[in-house]
């Protein structure tokens, strides 16, 4: 069973060991294997992961079941009174999906920002299982970007969904 927790900088390794294998998982088949490695190695490092570990206004977790990580999610917003949170990270080990992980990930975040009102994320169209789980979860299609994540020149459509307080 997992449950979710803050992430600490002992997680960082097996954090980009997770989102590198899911990012191979969902993305050399669009992209190609050399393109997911750029991209793992400048998004995902220890190093890139470890500079959000202490950023204000911010969230990130991981699943845990006490011997692995089966997922992590990481979330920000620019300034404590920004009404609008981003989901930069939410992915899950490739076995471990369908388990609810995600969900449980997205209810974390959904919760640590209590004056926000809007969740935004940038997701590959051709991201299939993604972007059913994100409309699965109450998110729309709000437009789109060709450089998802501000500097990788592939193109995203934009999700939102009010924050939903339980």
């Amino acid at each position: 069973m997992f449950f979710v927790r803050t992430a600490g900088r002992p997680d960082l390794p097996a954090i980009a060991r997770l989102l590198a294998e899911t990012w191979h998982d969902t993305y050399d088949r669009l992209y190609g294997a050399e393109k997911v490695d750029e991209i793992v190695a400048a998004w995902h490092s220890v190093t890139a992961l470890e500079a959000r570990l202490n950023r204000p206004h911010s969230e990130f977790v991981v699943a845990d079941d006490g011997t692995r990580l089966g997922g992590m999610a990481y979330a920000a917003r620019s300034t404590e009174h920004e009404k609008r949170v981003m989901l930069y990270q939410l992915y899950v080990s490739p076995d471990c999906q369908g388990k609810g992980i995600g969900t449980a990930l997205l209810e974390e975040v959904n919760g640590a920002f209590p004056d926000a009102t809007i969740l935004r994320l940038e997701v590959a169209p051709a991201n299939a299982k993604a972007v059913g789980f994100y409309q699965a979860h109450g998110f729309e299609k709000v437009g789109e970007t060709s450089d998802c994540g501000g500097d990788s020149g592939l193109p995203a459509d934009i999700y939102e969904r009010q924050i939903i307080w339980a």
